[in-house]
């Protein structure tokens, strides 16, 4: 007798519908693709219990004619592709044919459609089919699924509470709002609404909707084009993050996807401003040839693949860095009661991008403003604030030698000298009016009161004046005693691809015995650095970066060096050494933020200060 059999139709769906129909929140992401797909330009959500007892979709879309609106609950039947070619060159969302039949043998499915010239119903039950009939309704498709899971307990019992199963699905539909702004969604649950857009095509609209209105007006605007990757969206500024990686969105040709690389590459990017524990915020779309990408890896298709990742792994990240150096301000501190909250610094949004996003912004300022005018508080002579608006540098009193940008601590009598390096513009002029616990200095600036972390910025300015001569011709300086250091055997065998690493930042180690390595010699840059400490960071750092390329080493040690040349927590400082420490910060190319994320100083504004006050502000 044959062991061997084949599958009946509705059990092979109901396999399928394992991979497709993990949740509710699978079931709505099917739907709306394929009203997306229609051409719909309004999608209804409905939901009730989280999807259990109902999900109805409708849209205003193609619609299907009679026959078709039975063929979709058939097996791989699909309008997306033709013949074997199509399948390597997909310009939808949906394609596989799997969905609606999949859907339909776990559920009670009634579908609703027009197509402009005929109406049709047709009703399945667990891959029953129970109707199929003539029967008014308007343009476009509704689809409504009952009864989840109910004839299949165990993935029933799968399933999590109400409230997250609707949770995801709201996360879903504002995935869909962000990467079709020109699209209307509502969602409703329980006959209350969760999420509604108007569809006006304005992203930054529906990224005020999701993310607030702070967030919106610290959206930087992506552009970016090359021979194979059209890149657009917004990069939100570091002073909002999340505890969390699910808020760096990748679209590719409008599909939502998940990528370790692309989430690599925007981490990296942000990596300077950030520090390891927290994630920026990114709706980022990839426009390419559909033969570049093979989105057929898993009927979630949750998953794709990519021709030329790496290309476009560096231009993603490219376009974020540049975009993200010339856009950065002193975050200033808001108190409400017993609460801390950082905002977002003041940007003049309007400067070097295009008109139309100008005006988007001022749009969003403007439906915020106060409507009624505020009482005016006249503020007498007598109670101005005693520290005057800084208008000059520090100026010099006597000049002293340079001291060498990597020393430990600063001199007694470091004097401030006007500076002849650049100065980022965005830089407040600052007048120290003392230190605080010994570990921050306390500065009057036009905005109001500044307070920088002390270690955070010569840490900076000790990362950048090394990143500049790092890689200059330089000299070594041999060790009268080599420094020794004991290796896992991983390190001897690839120590020639450390080296490679190593030799541009004028490093070069030798095998010494069967788990030891030899530094005979240091360039000038590293003298007053404890070289063990430094050698063995870095050697870590290799081995827990196994992708690790010349560019993230040279940073990781630049890091390491700054850090342990720089000022430290709970040291106290004269008024000369405190006003050095701003000039030098004034210095740096990006001064807002460590080689490790953190911020280097932050501002509470007059206006704070007299409104916590009750001064009027």
């Amino acid at each position: 007798m044959a062991k061997i059999q084949r599958l009946n139709e509705h059990l092979t769906n109901m396999i399928a519908a394992g991979e497709v129909v993990e949740r509710p929140m699978g079931i709505v992401k099917e739907c709306v693709e394929n009203s997306i797909d229609a051409h719909a330009s309004a999608i209804e959500i409905h939901i009730q219990d989280g999807g259990l007892s109902l999900i109805r979709i409708i849209d205003d879309g193609d619609g299907m004619d009679f026959d078709d609106a039975a063929m979709a609950f058939e097996r791989h039947a699909t309008s997306k592709i033709r013949k074997d070619s199509d399948l390597w060159n997909i310009h939808t969302l949906g394609f596989r044919g799997e969905a609606i039949p999949s859907i339909a043998s776990v559920s009670e499915v009634d579908l609703y459609t027009n197509d402009g010239k005929d109406t049709t119903m047709v009703s399945v039950h667990y891959g029953q089919m129970k109707a199929h009939k003539k029967q008014a309704t308007p343009k476009g498709t509704q689809i409504d699924i009952r009864n989840l899971f109910q004839k299949t307990p165990a993935r029933f019992k799968h399933l999590k509470t109400i409230q997250y199963e609707f949770s995801l699905i709201v996360d879903v539909i504002q995935k869909f709002a962000l990467s079709y702004p020109e699209i209307s969604f509502l969602l409703t649950h329980n006959d209350v609404t969760s999420f509604k857009t108007n569809g006006s095509g304005n992203l930054l609209e529906v990224i005020m909707q999701i993310y607030g209105r702070d967030v919106a007006k610290a959206a930087l605007p992506l552009s970016g084009k090359d021979d194979d990757y059209t890149i657009s969206g917004y990069a939100i500024l570091p002073q909002f993050s999340r505890a969390n990686k699910y808020h760096m969105l990748v679209y590719m040709n409008h599909r939502m996807i998940r990528s370790f690389r692309m989430s690599k590459a925007i981490q990296d990017a942000y990596s300077a401003y950030l520090p390891h524990d927290r994630y920026p915020i990114v709706i980022l779309n990839i426009d390419m040839d559909a033969q570049l990408i093979d989105v057929n890896v898993h009927p979630s298709k949750w998953e794709v693949r990519l021709s030329k990742e790496k290309q476009l792994e560096n231009f993603v990240y490219a376009i974020l860095v540049d975009s993200l150096k010339n856009h950065f301000q002193v975050p200033e501190v808001q108190s409400v009661k017993e609460k801390v909250i950082i905002e977002t610094p003041t940007l003049d949004l309007t400067a070097s991008i295009p008109k139309p996003i100008a005006e988007m912004h001022k749009m969003i300022d403007d439906s915020f403003q106060v409507k009624e005018t505020p009482p005016v508080y006249e503020i007498k002579q007598e109670e101005m604030p005693v520290f005057e608006k800084r208008d000059t540098i520090i100026k010099e009193e006597t000049l002293q030698p340079e001291q060498p940008i990597i020393q430990p601590s600063l001199p007694k009598q470091t004097l401030v000298q006007e500076s002849k390096e650049p100065v980022n513009p965005s830089f407040p002029e600052l007048k120290v009016i003392g230190q605080f616990h010994n570990c921050y200095i306390l500065a009057e600036g036009e905005k109001g009161l500044y307070i920088i972390d002390q270690h955070a910025a010569q840490e900076k300015y000790h990362y950048e004046q090394l990143k500049k001569n790092i890689f200059e011709p330089c000299e070594r300086q041999p060790l009268l005693i080599p420094e020794v250091f004991k290796v896992k055997p991983s390190v001897i065998v690839q120590l020639n691809d450390i080296n490679q690493l190593l030799s541009e930042m004028h490093l070069q180690l030798e095998c010494f015995g069967e788990d030891s390595i030899l530094l005979r010699e240091v360039p000038i840059w590293l003298k007053n650095v404890q070289v063990h400490e430094f050698i063995t960071d870095m050697l870590d750092f290799y081995e827990q970066n196994q992708e690790v390329n010349l560019e993230k080493l040279r940073k990781a040690a630049l890091a390491s060096v700054a850090c342990h040349s720089s000022i430290r927590f709970n040291r106290s400082l004269t008024m000369d050494e405190m006003k050095q420490v701003i000039e030098d910060l004034r210095k740096c190319e990006q001064p807002f933020h460590c080689p490790h994320g953190r911020p280097t100083c932050i501002c509470i504004t007059d206006h704070q200060l007299k409104k916590d006050f009750y001064r009027g502000g």
